[in-house]
């Protein structure tokens, strides 16, 4: 759990609000209010980390404008990036002007960037295999199985990294190959996974340290492991297998969406696997899986390689 807590009453609040009102993770509201920290410094430049942001009350459009424009230049964040910064100010300021602090929301009359739909990178079957095959010296049988069972955990079921962190015991069934899942705004999913994975919890589970805490995956500490450490594994992984630097937990939930789709699943299918709210979301994969299969078409048919014609 984080210990982070705005020093700007304001953003607390806010961080309380989104995460008790509106539902979502703890994550989440910390995201939130760390963007909303961030337009305060772009306000107030040489802001103290512990000081509440005066500017914030005082901030009209033509600051949000200029503070898009900054995120959308030389720091160079994607346009989903500065969509979500953007949808922060405005919850922001929405819960400040229902509290009475403000009368306006400078936020709404500025358009969120047009977000270009990037085809999401995916892995090959074989590169997934050789991922998994990754063995890393200097660990204990504990870190080793445990590390080996994330692994086949994630390609097995496509969650995303906070929703494996959060797995507790009695969420996995391993003899019906079942996981209960609570994915974004604490929605609770029913996810299959295969014999491999199963195996390999099973195994995991035969030298996991006995411990009060109830999280499926632990540290060394006997506690939850983190999503900090949980990205160290899989970066570990991918660093010694040899891909590509490019490779993350969430390429890996594309992978499994890619590969469940060219093996013959249904879009509804992988839509409730992943937990989208929108099938549209998912479709996404339909033009990933033509491109992917295309790409393996021509590094493997022979003729466009011959000089012969």
């Amino acid at each position: 759990m984080s210990s982070y807590i705005p020093a700007d009453p304001s953003i607390a609040e806010f961080a309380a609000y989104i995460r008790l009102e509106r539902g979502q993770s703890a994550r989440t509201s910390e995201e939130y209010a760390r963007d909303i920290e961030r337009f305060g410094k772009f306000l107030e430049p040489g802001h103290p980390n512990t000081a509440p942001f005066l500017a914030l009350k005082t901030s009209t459009t033509s600051d949000v404008r200029r503070f898009v424009m900054e995120l959308m230049g030389p720091r160079k964040y994607t346009a989903t990036s500065v969509r979500r910064k953007l949808a922060a100010l405005r919850a922001y300021f929405a819960l400040q002007k229902r509290e009475g602090h403000r009368s306006d929301n400078p936020a709404l009359d500025v358009p969120p960037p047009k977000a270009g739909r990037r085809l999401p990178h995916v892995m090959s079957e074989g590169e997934v295999a050789t991922l998994l095959k990754a063995r890393i010296a200097g660990k204990t049988d504990f870190q080793r199985l445990r590390d080996a069972a994330i692994m086949e955990l994630l390609y097995a079921s496509g969650i995303r990294r906070a929703e494996l962190v959060g797995l507790n015991l009695p969420d996995i069934d391993l003899d019906r190959r079942l996981m209960r899942v609570i994915g974004k705004g604490n929605k609770q999913r029913t996810v299959f996974i295969n014999q491999a994975a199963a195996d390999a919890v099973r195994t995991y589970l035969g030298v996991r340290p006995r411990t009060d805490d109830d999280a499926l995956f632990v540290s060394r500490r006997k506690t939850r492991l983190s999503h900090r450490q949980a990205w160290v594994i899989f970066r570990d992984f991918a660093r010694i297998s040899g891909l590509s630097r490019n490779i993350t937990p969430h390429v890996m939930r594309h992978s499994f969406a890619t590969h469940l789709l060219e093996n013959g699943a249904d879009l509804v299918t992988i839509k409730e696997l992943l937990g989208h709210e929108s099938l549209s979301t998912t479709q996404i994969y339909t033009n990933v899986s033509l491109e992917h299969m295309r790409r393996s078409y021509e590094e493997a048919h022979p003729r466009d390689r011959t000089n012969e014609r």
